[in-house]
């Protein structure tokens, strides 16, 4: 059963988000405008140390006025030809001020694809060298390493909420689970 699109218009526009009305038609055939955000791709960072460690950074997200744990992330800013993981090595850097070690690929999601088009390419990195402080200076309260074996509690204390960060720490505890 697969919708239709006969077209979409943008009804607000900036750099960080568009608001567009798509023009679709449901298997059933009724007709509508939908209404998609569309946003720029996500790079997340699981970088994990040889102790078994995650570097997490305690945040503040002013629109649910909550704080909580969340790997380092960051917007890839594709119109200058960065790549996703690119995008994360700079994150990484930036808001930690950890140089990554090793980077591959851990896991791909789309959260909320039935209302946005964001793109979530979450990477583990193996390791990190400590460069300085971050260059970001408002992205983070507390940047830490954090045992991986206290991770699981934390998301059931909701100490843990952004879903790049569930994402990418989930399917991490899956991959050290199976080895």
């Amino acid at each position: 059963m697969e919708w239709k699109t006969h077209g979409e218009r943008k009804i607000y526009t900036n750099k960080w988000v568009n608001l567009c009305l798509v023009d679709v038609q449901q298997p059933d055939g009724r007709r509508w405008e939908y209404h998609v955000v569309r946003l720029r791709h996500l790079a997340v960072a699981a970088v994990v140390n040889d102790r078994q460690e995650v570097l997490m950074m305690w945040r503040h997200r002013f629109i649910t006025d909550s704080w909580a744990w969340e790997l380092p992330m960051g917007l890839v800013e594709e119109e200058e030809g960065e790549t996703p993981e690119k995008a994360v090595a700079r994150e990484v850097l930036e808001e930690t001020g950890w140089r990554p070690g090793p980077i591959k690929p851990l896991i791909y999601a789309e959260p909320a694809n039935g209302i946005t088009d964001s793109q979530h390419h979450v990477f583990r990195i193996d390791g990190a060298t400590y460069a300085g402080p971050p260059t970001e200076k408002n992205e983070s309260d507390r940047i830490e390493w954090i045992p991986l074996s206290e991770v699981r509690g934390m998301i059931d204390r909701r100490e843990i909420v952004s879903s790049g960060s569930l994402v990418g720490l989930l399917y991490l505890l899956m991959d050290e689970a199976i080895r």
